[in-house]
């Protein structure tokens, strides 16, 4: 077996990344070697690879599934929104500036070599390669840039599988609309459809198949049904929602509840650092965008951002900073996270990030933070295992450690107020279990009692699983890895708008 395709989605989140990490673990446990690849993403959900970079945590994911440590290869072109107009580009895992979209045109032949050089070594390594399109190929504002959607497919002459989710509403008009805008070059690349996140009896969704095969000329290979037990690792900040909780929290195993508030941050970054907590039974995780959802939190975290002085005054203009700062008065636990960690000191000092200069911060921990132009990129492995994506950094602290490694703090503590510029600090089990033992403590919850039992690396593993069984039930897997062997016979071309469908 050899070849590569394309799945692509007709929305954002529309369980494409999935999809690939499913297919991924699918073929790893045949024996097959297998690679992700993302030409370009958009996320500031990101991972620090084993060769010194950073690329989107989906595909971190992804090379999970099939048994590969994360490489830049995998992602080579990698956009961290700081703004609604701006984005720090990052290529081969390094930042190399922030563009605009009018800057970004400008780099589009570099990149568009770059994403082919990188793809081309994947096809020659692995046995198959799964590409995984950005957002919508239908965005045709964009095609003339495209590096990740039916630019790529027509570069490398890949067949696009395309993913709708129909929990959303409307899958058949998203499916139909999608091939229908493009060009009838890009929609003779179009193989077929998924359906995504389906609930309920598939019969009744199968009439609308058919005529929707009738339409296109395509086929769609499989329904799959929605599950609860795919939460971890999500890629789009954009399904971070105040209010939601994380995950499907489990009873607590003592007689208590802890109840964890995250604050939603308008650019927020690495919000899957909250997951970990999520994993635990007795552990209840909320997104918090408004004072009030502070009042009843046993555990205020405040995650990484893309954007830490712009953020640092949204949680001011939004009363939120001063509700921090009563819960930390009265006792309650703060944990701050990279850009979290940055908002807790006392001064911050960035002239590369916002270039607002001196900033006085929230002043919960005695500690003062410099940006520097050079990004920290470090992955920790023993004793503990964690990441660094920041440019701030650490210039004065007054504080106590709250754990060292290699003999230097690495993260701090006043009180009930903790702080660390790591990622993926609460995945370590044993440290997870003795942090919430001590903030429960402290938070007045001596009924609560941490899970010996619970494995976050082995929930992510469950997952891809249960993701990999899902493909295996219900889609037509010979029909989809028949597609490696190029594009299939060209399909129907829309022209036009269809006429009565009854």
């Amino acid at each position: 077996m050899s070849g590569a395709l394309l799945v692509a989605g007709t929305t954002s989140d529309a369980g494409k990344s999935m999809v690939v990490a499913g297919l991924c673990r699918l073929l790893a446990r045949s024996g097959i070697r297998v690679a992700p690849f993302k030409a370009q993403n958009m996320s500031n959900n990101s991972v620090v690879t084993v060769d010194g970079g950073e690329i989107g945590r989906a595909q971190a994911m992804q090379a999970r599934a099939a048994g590969l440590a994360p490489s830049v290869r995998f992602n080579p072109v990698l956009l961290k929104p700081g703004s609604d107009r701006t984005s720090q580009l990052v290529v081969r895992g390094h930042p190399v500036g922030n563009v605009s979209a009018t800057d970004y045109i400008s780099h589009r032949d570099r990149l568009a070599g770059v994403v082919a050089e990188d793809l081309a070594s994947l096809r020659a390594e692995f046995d198959v390669v799964l590409c995984e399109g950005a957002g919508s190929p239908a965005e045709i504002n964009l095609r003339a840039t495209d590096l990740a959607n039916m630019g790529l497919a027509r570069a490398a002459r890949l067949p696009v599988v395309v993913v709708g989710d129909i929990d959303r509403g409307g899958v058949l008009a998203h499916l139909f609309g999608t091939v229908a805008v493009l060009s009838p070059q890009d929609q003779a690349l179009v193989a077929g459809f998924i359906v995504n996140k389906f609930r309920g009896d598939p019969a009744l969704l199968a009439p609308g198949l058919d005529q929707l095969a009738a339409l296109t000329g395509r086929p769609t290979y499989g329904v799959l049904p929605y599950s609860d037990e795919l939460w971890l690792d999500g890629e789009d900040s954009l399904a971070v929602v105040s209010g939601a909780t994380v995950g499907n929290p489990e009873p607590p195993r003592g007689t208590q509840w802890l109840r964890v508030a995250a604050v939603r941050l308008p650019r927020i970054s690495n919000s899957t650092d909250l997951e970990a907590l999520a994993c635990e039974p007795g552990v209840r995780v909320r997104w918090a965008g408004a004072p009030a959802d502070l009042a009843d939190a046993d555990i205020v975290v405040i995650p990484g951002s893309k954007a830490t002085v712009a953020d640092l005054r949204w949680l001011r203009e939004r009363g939120l900073a001063d509700a921090i700062a009563t819960h930390a008065a009265r006792g309650g636990v703060v944990l701050g996270i990279c850009g979290g960690l940055q908002m807790l000191c006392r001064r911050i000092d960035d002239t590369v990030e916002s270039g607002s200069g001196i900033v006085t911060g929230l002043g919960l921990l005695d500690a003062d933070i410099e940006f520097a132009a050079e990004k920290t990129l470090r992955r920790w492995e023993d004793p503990l295992r964690g990441y660094e994506i920041r440019h701030g950094q650490l210039s004065r602290s007054g504080d106590d450690a709250w754990f060292e490694v290699d003999g230097s703090a690495q993260g701090y503590r006043r009180g009930a107020v903790f702080g660390t510029h790591w990622h993926g600090l609460l995945d370590n089990d044993g440290f997870r279990r003795g942090w919430l033992t001590e903030a429960a403590e402290a938070a007045g919850r001596p009924g609560f009692r941490v899970a010996p039992d619970v494995g976050v690396a082995a929930r992510r593993d469950a997952q891809l699983d249960v993701m990999a069984d899902l493909l295996a039930d219900h889609l037509d897997i010979d029909a989809v890895l028949a597609l490696l062997d190029g594009p299939p016979p060209l399909a129907r071309v829309i022209t036009s708008a269809v006429g009565d469908l009854r």
